[in-house]
């Protein structure tokens, strides 16, 4: 299934509707949630019973589209499914909670209840105005509405269309760094952007002024909006430079090899977790991965230990701290960017892992091809 996202623009009425129609979801969801834990044995079917009496008992219910009230019934008992695929994986769970005020920022119209035309049809709340930059392909089968933090309305448009996207033909290891974003096994390097360090002080300043705002206030809500504002340009940046990234390596790839890690366990144990979380590796890396099956290029993933020790030309171990950024090999003199030794042990490891013994490179790579974003020359590979 293909996604496309298109902003909404509601007017006052219509934005009245959608807020209504978030809070009803929101309170089935809790009666329905209620009745699942008086439950002895789960009955799927007895809970979704519950909603023709909803309307009945509660007329605001009706000023809602059925489908979108009975997907609530699936939201419910697929973080059911959740807690237990958890539970089953060892890891401690605990129950569902009840959605305080507020908490809904998501309503979906399954199968049935709307219209795409020039603006957006959907049932009992009118026809919206939205901005389709680009054209939808496909059957449309599902919609779903999403008010953003900042107050923006989007609207996801799920479609059954297939869009198949070109692979190249190299085969590349990927380094993912916080001073490099990437540096790959052909000497290439993507420097980190630090998307949340450009906005950092006028959040700063965000943030204070909402702390001296009074709780309830109508200033206090404007000031809170302010700071929606500011994450969101950082997200959008983050995630226009992590698609540009992985699309361009798909696109000239046809194995992509990465380490295998443990970005929570990096996280706790690191200095420069922020850093780490600003570049964003996991999103990254299922960006690579839905995109490589799309595409039918393959990503394989490698044990991460010893990547950056080991050197790529003897294979022997060479200790270096974090702040030492150069590979110096005493045993082969070998002296080269450590991202970059790094990158190549990485593709030389795929070799136990999917990919033939005859396609990987055991010596550091020639220098070539074009960076993603800014280059930096690779550190030349010399004897000394």
């Amino acid at each position: 299934m293909i996604s496309y996202r298109f902003r909404m623009y509601p007017n006052k009425e219509q934005e009245e509707k959608l807020e209504l129609s978030l809070e009803m979801c929101r309170q089935a969801y809790n009666i329905l949630l209620g009745e699942l834990r008086k439950q002895i044995v789960t009955d799927k079917a007895q809970i979704q019973a519950i909603l023709p009496d909803l309307k009945i008992c509660e007329p605001k219910f009706k000023q809602v589209y059925s489908k979108v009230l009975q997907y609530e019934c699936y939201r419910l008992f697929s973080n059911l499914s959740a807690l237990a695929h958890l539970k089953r994986k060892g890891k401690k769970v605990g129950v569902l909670r009840f959605k305080g005020k507020g908490w809904f920022k998501t309503m979906t119209f399954n199968q049935s209840g709307f219209k795409l035309r020039e603006k957006l049809q959907l049932s009992k709340i009118g026809e919206i105005k939205i901005v389709k930059h680009r054209q939808v392909e496909g059957n449309i089968k599902q919609v779903v509405i999403k008010k953003m933090p900042s107050g923006k309305w989007f609207v996801i448009i799920q479609t059954d269309a297939v869009r198949k996207m070109e692979c190249g033909t190299k085969k590349i290891g990927i380094d993912l760094g916080i001073e490099h974003f990437i540096a790959d096994s052909e000497g290439n390097f993507v420097e980190h952007p630090h998307n949340f360090d450009k906005y950092a002080f006028k959040l700063k300043k965000a943030q204070q002024d909402l702390f001296r705002k009074e709780k309830g206030s109508k200033n206090r809500i404007k000031a809170r909006l302010k700071i929606a504002k500011i994450h969101e340009k950082v997200n959008n940046s983050r995630d226009d430079f992590l698609h540009k990234v992985s699309t361009d390596y798909i696109k000239k790839c046809k194995i992509l090899v990465i380490e295998d890690l443990n970005i929570k366990g990096i996280i706790r144990g690191c200095y420069s977790g922020k850093n780490i979380v600003d570049a964003s590796w996991g999103k990254f890396m299922l960006m690579l991965d839905y995109k490589a099956e799309s595409a039918g290029c393959q990503v394989i993933k490698v044990n991460p230990k010893n990547t950056t020790q080991k050197c790529s030309r003897c294979n022997k171990l060479v200790p270096k701290k974090i702040w030492n950024r150069i590979h110096k090999c005493p045993y082969c003199h070998l002296k080269i960017d450590r991202d970059y030794n790094s990158a190549i042990n990485i593709l030389n490891l795929a070799s136990g892992q999917g990919l033939p013994e005859e396609l990987v490179e055991m010596k550091p790579l020639p220098l070539s091809g074009q960076v993603l974003s800014k280059k930096q020359e690779a550190p030349s590979v010399r004897e000394e």
